[in-house]
């Protein structure tokens, strides 16, 4: 049984700006930064913007064909409807931050891996990018970061649209050393 190859990027695969939407991924309590970040780029280049937050405790049960998923939360004992919750909440916040901006845009509540989710989104609503925000270090941070990558690496590894990752929070130079490096 052969497998087929991984389709690459390239210009036969590049999706212009004009006309296609960005896929922005947004999570509870996020810097507004990434939602205006993403207004801009798409006030710039005409875009209309497919806001989505995944929901890692939830899984897809199935998918429909513009992008929205219909899913369950992954402990079956468990009835949670704290998700609706976390989607009105992102709703509202979406429509203050924006509501001085003549964009056009939809949100969308997903599930399962983030990654995953976005890209499948991107390719269901056909998006020339994809804006995520960077991760805001805390306690633990170094180690965390030699275990997990970024959504963003994930991203920009796994499929053919440019990823836009909107920086939060950054490092002095000065400051960089080895996670194992003892101060």
């Amino acid at each position: 049984m052969g497998s087929t190859p991984v389709p690459q990027p390239g210009l036969d695969r590049m999706v212009p700006f004009p006309g296609h939407p960005l896929v922005v991924g947004v999570v509870p309590g996020q810097d507004p930064l990434v939602v205006r970040t993403a207004a801009s780029l798409a006030a710039a280049v005409g875009a209309r913007i497919a806001f989505a937050y995944v929901d890692t405790s939830r899984y897809v049960v199935e998918e429909h064909a513009d992008g929205a998923v219909r899913h369950a939360p992954i402990d079956p004992e468990g009835i949670d409807d704290r998700w609706e919750d976390t989607e009105d909440s992102l709703r509202a916040g979406l429509t203050d931050l924006l509501r001085d901006d003549d964009l056009h845009w939809d949100f969308r509540y997903l599930a399962g891996l983030p990654d995953r989710a976005l890209t499948h989104l991107a390719r269901a609503v056909d998006a020339c990018a994809i804006v995520v925000g960077t991760r805001v270090a805390g306690t633990g941070h170094h180690m965390r970061e030699l275990l997990e990558v970024s959504v963003a690496a994930h991203l920009s590894h796994h499929q053919h649209r440019p990823v836009l990752t909107v920086p939060l929070a950054v490092v002095d130079w000065k400051e960089i050393r080895a996670p194992w490096a003892t101060r």
